[in-house]
């Protein structure tokens, strides 16, 4: 007969509320699997009759006996005919017997390939997964279309049933292809075609196959200093050696390429931009160093990586054309996202890739998720050829505009004595510099308690010449959301300075 503690271990099991979705008998049978599997219940030990222990457990005996009927089957007991259930002689074999298993502590320091412990230690990347001010990158959703998008999905699985539950083409749906190759062509001047387009489910994972399919562990690749930190992280994981440009009002120093070409005779094989909103400054990379940086490619037949992530956001005057539509030699590889300009939880970005690379980056994109969803590629096709996607970018464009400008106000309205703004031209978050001697990662961290989210400047940049501050998001927020945040932040900032 069970000890009452070993009786009060199976009672524990059938009443946890964690348990509550598997039926009574296997609650009961797991109960007792893990005093087997603890060693409170040794090798030979006779269990219960199936009466009594119905009896003590108030269930019916057929409930029991299923229980055990399972425990039998999976080898944890015998059942010997006039005798009653034993534990197993196999349970003697069980790994880890006797000792009770434990929920980790967090502490433990794994056994880490040297990629993996890059990974780890980076601390991959931080999504603000609730719209807290000011958090960087984060669009206002609030005015989404839903019902448009709701009606443009039931048109697609009317029209395509069963057939959009199953696999999709890992290059992407040609409809979505297509509006893509489209858009970019007459919106930022791209050279694309559908057969060009790969869909994926963001640029990050854009930025990952970039770092493992053109470039080797250990070579090189020149980034901006600051830059984007999704960037950096996925080329370390790879194994790339990170080589900074600094930056000035007009972008990055695109002379610095050349002159670390005559100085090394391994030059890098590839050069990461975000030429249209630079991340995080805002400075738009000027034409002449654009047509710079693709004569570099060509001499060096190094590869062009452009991240657009929200040029759909430009304020003040016309966009200027990607890098993409001026390169004629084919080198450099666009990178677009729908994750800024429509909602996060879409999850699609893409690339639009030269000729020879399409089949390569596929096949490799099909080692890390197959994929992605055909539902929302065809619904989203849908809402790019209907004018929707144009029209709503129209409608934020305006609206973003706006609560940049209202942000850039209350800045100097209540926080003067602490930051000047860097009001950008573009983009969705502006850059603010500490004008005191305010500690930037204790100011982060208070605001982040306070509910506020901001991002720092200092781990953006490559070298310590730099000052300190943080990025604000503003696309997310009404004007008095922000009014109150930013009153909010600056009683945080005054107390680090008492």
């Amino acid at each position: 007969m069970f000890r009452h503690a070993q009786l009060e271990s199976v009672k524990a099991w059938i009443g946890d509320p964690a348990h509550s979705a598997l039926p009574l008998y296997a609650r009961i049978q797991r109960g007792i699997r893990q005093l087997i599997l603890d060693g409170a219940l040794d090798v030979g030990k006779p269990l219960p009759a199936s009466r009594a222990l119905a009896k003590s457990l108030n269930v019916s005996r057929d409930t029991v006996e299923s229980a055990y009927s399972q425990l039998h089957a999976e080898g944890f007991i015998e059942r010997r005919v006039g005798s009653g259930s034993f534990v197993s002689e196999q349970a003697k074999r069980l790994p880890g017997r006797g000792t009770a298993r434990q929920t980790g502590t967090g502490n433990e320091t794994p056994r880490l390939s040297q990629r993996g412990s890059t990974m780890f230690q980076g601390g991959g990347l931080r999504d603000f997964l609730a719209p807290r001010p000011f958090a960087p990158g984060v669009p206002e959703t609030r005015n989404f279309p839903l019902q448009t998008w709701e009606r443009l999905g039931r048109q697609v699985l009317k029209e395509y049933g069963t057939q959009a539950l199953t696999h999709s083409d890992p290059q992407g749906l040609e409809p979505l292809r297509r509006a893509i190759a489209d858009y970019v062509s007459l919106e930022r001047g791209a050279h694309a075609t559908p057969e060009r387009v790969l869909v994926l489910t963001s640029s990050q994972q854009a930025m990952t196959l970039c770092a493992n399919v053109l470039l080797d562990s250990g070579d090189k690749i020149f980034i901006e200093d600051p830059v984007y930190q999704g960037a950096r992280k996925a080329f370390d994981a790879a194994g790339l050696e990170c080589i900074p440009v600094p930056l000035d009002v007009n972008g990055m120093l695109v002379e610095r390429l050349n002159q670390a070409a005559k100085n090394s005779s391994d030059s890098a094989k590839a050069v990461f931009l975000t030429p249209s909103h630079q991340f995080p400054t805002g400075a738009t990379l000027a034409l002449d160093r654009r047509l710079a940086v693709i004569e570099w490619a060509r001499q060096h037949q190094s590869w062009i990586i452009e991240d657009d992530y929200d040029s759909e956001f430009h304020y003040d005057g016309k966009p200027t054309a990607c890098v993409q539509g001026l390169d004629p030699h084919e080198r450099t590889i666009y990178i677009g996202t729908f994750t800024k300009s429509l909602f996060p939880g879409l999850r699609i970005g893409y690339m639009v890739l030269p000729s020879p690379l399409v089949a390569p980056m596929a096949v490799a994109r099909t080692l890390l998720d197959g994929h992605s969803a055909p539902i929302p590629q065809l619904t989203l096709a849908r809402f790019i050829e209907g004018g929707h996607f144009g029209a709503h970018v129209r409608t934020m464009r305006a609206v973003y505009a706006e609560r940049r400008d209202v942000l850039a106000r209350l800045v100097r309205q209540h926080l003067a004595e602490f930051v000047e703004p860097r009001v950008p031209t573009g983009g969705m978050q502006m850059p603010c510099i500490f004008i005191r001697d305010i500690p930037e990662r204790e100011a982060v961290e208070s605001a982040h308690r306070a509910g506020i989210d901001l991002l720092g400047l200092t781990a953006l940049h490559a070298s310590s010449r730099h000052k300190a501050g943080f990025l604000m998001g503003f696309a997310a927020h009404a004007p008095h959301e922000m009014e109150i945040a930013v009153k909010k932040l600056a009683n945080v900032l005054r107390a680090l300075c008492r």
